[in-house]
């Protein structure tokens, strides 16, 4: 039980940040109507619930597909697809319509219950539904009609943000209707993108069937550029990706101002609050290209370090670096580069025959020292210590004791300092030390 506990007062202690991130931001959450199918959708809901109560303004996009089919089978009817899109007629739309009303009841009715004992005891949270969908015909293309099937021609975003003001959440469903009165079978996943461009959300988030994107080497792939991974699908074969159709969905909505779209494995318990609530995720996240990036230094970058480091050794804030030191271990160092420019850099210096390294040099210029750049280059030395299996990180410091305790370093004494890195300990400048585990 003590364990429990502790593990618990742990989680919350190191989700806190994330929880100040989040509130009061804008998230698009897409799911296949799988969840309603197989008996995982409560967990889910109570999941979203839960990012409700913390401050979070969610729409939720729930699709339909698996209940569409089988009342399409139950008539001995099916959705003819030509292109690899979806004929939809007057019979398959009525499915459709039947399918999409049910799945809204269910979901709602999920979002009222309230039994003691529950993780929703208590909880009155209303669920927005209506006309917040303007859709519009595919037509005709290559001379094949496709009837009702239909794209979202508008979202009323100021209604939604009405209801998120409210506290409602919005549940959007993937049918639309034309300013004639015609319904449209529309896919939930479009939906989810046209929302959240039109909201400009602060993140889109695909629960996805199925394994999730890996590397070559077959591990998790944790984070894309929208370049990255447009080079990616555009070069591989047509069924090379399972999650290719995402994968082209997130990059529209990241060029439509979408600041982060996340895919996850629907299947993975708990699965939105792993992403949300924990610094490496457990889906892949897909970015717009910044106009800063962290990469590992040069010695193209030099002189840029220089410039940046002088004031600071000018000061004494910083033992002196030579040029010709500066090369020598400029591999130890990454930098944040914006338009061409070093605006901040760190180096990590391992020390030799130890599981130990010093985090150094980690220096902001002062222009750019109000966004938490700081705390993303030492984030990144910390991921290389992890990777590299480094067991203990320090920090020497004359000034910034304070920042590092608040980024988890705890001070310790000179004697704590691998041999060889007390031996050059200057007494004089006074340094404190601060040590902390990598990860």
């Amino acid at each position: 039980m003590t364990d429990r506990l502790n593990a618990l007062v742990d989680w919350f202690r190191h989700s806190s940040p994330f929880i100040h991130a989040h509130r009061g931001r804008t998230f698009v959450v897409s799911v296949g109507g799988e969840a309603l199918s197989d008996g995982t959708a409560a967990a889910l809901v109570h999941d979203l619930a839960l990012l409700n109560g913390l401050g979070i303004r969610l729409v939720l996009v729930p699709g339909a597909r698996p209940q569409v089919e089988e009342r399409l089978n139950a008539r001995g009817a099916a959705i003819r697809y030509v292109n690899g899109l979806r004929v939809t007629d007057a019979e398959a739309l009525g499915c459709v319509v039947d399918a999409v009303g049910s799945v809204r009841l269910a979901i709602e009715a999920l979002f009222s219950m309230g039994l003691a004992n529950s993780p929703m005891a208590g909880l009155r949270l209303q669920v927005a539904s209506g006309n917040f969908v303007t859709a519009r015909p595919l037509g005709v293309r290559d001379g094949v009609d496709y009837r009702q099937t239909g794209e979202v021609r508008r979202i009323d975003t100021a209604a939604i943000r009405q209801r998120l003001d409210d506290g409602a959440l919005v549940l959007l469903s993937p049918l639309g209707v034309s300013p004639t009165g015609e319904q449209f079978n529309l896919y939930a996943e479009d939906v989810a993108v046209a929302a959240a461009r039109g909201l400009q959300a602060d993140k889109l988030l695909f629960l996805h069937e199925g394994e999730g994107l890996v590397t070559a080497a077959g591990t998790p792939l944790g984070e894309l550029t929208v370049e990255e991974a447009r080079d990616r699908f555009e070069s591989a074969a047509g069924d090379a990706e399972p999650l290719r159709a995402q994968v082209t969905r997130a990059i529209t909505a990241c060029r439509g101002g979408v600041a982060r779209v996340h895919l996850l494995p629907r299947q993975r318990d708990g699965a939105i609050l792993g992403e949300l609530f924990t610094r490496d995720g457990v889906g892949t996240l897909i970015t717009p290209r910044a106009f800063e990036r962290l990469r590992p230094a040069s010695v193209e970058d030099v002189s840029g370090i220089l410039a940046l480091i002088a004031p600071l050794e000018d000061d004494g804030t910083l033992v002196r670096r030579t040029r010709e030191r500066l090369e020598t271990e400029i591999g130890d160092f990454t930098v944040m580069e914006r338009e061409g420019t070093v605006v901040a850099c760190a180096a990590l210096h391992r020390i030799e025959d130890t599981a130990a390294a010093e985090i150094a040099c980690l220096v902001v210029h002062p222009d750019y020292r109000d966004g938490h750049r700081g705390r993303q280059l030492l984030e990144r030395l910390e991921r290389d210590a992890a990777a590299a299996g480094l067991e203990s990180l320090f920090v020497l410091t004359t000034r910034t004791a304070h920042w590092f305790r608040e980024q988890g370093f705890v001070p310790a004494d000179v004697a704590s300092l691998p041999a060889e890195r007390q031996a050059f300990y200057n007494l004089a400048r006074g340094s404190k030390v601060l040590v902390k585990a990598p990860g």
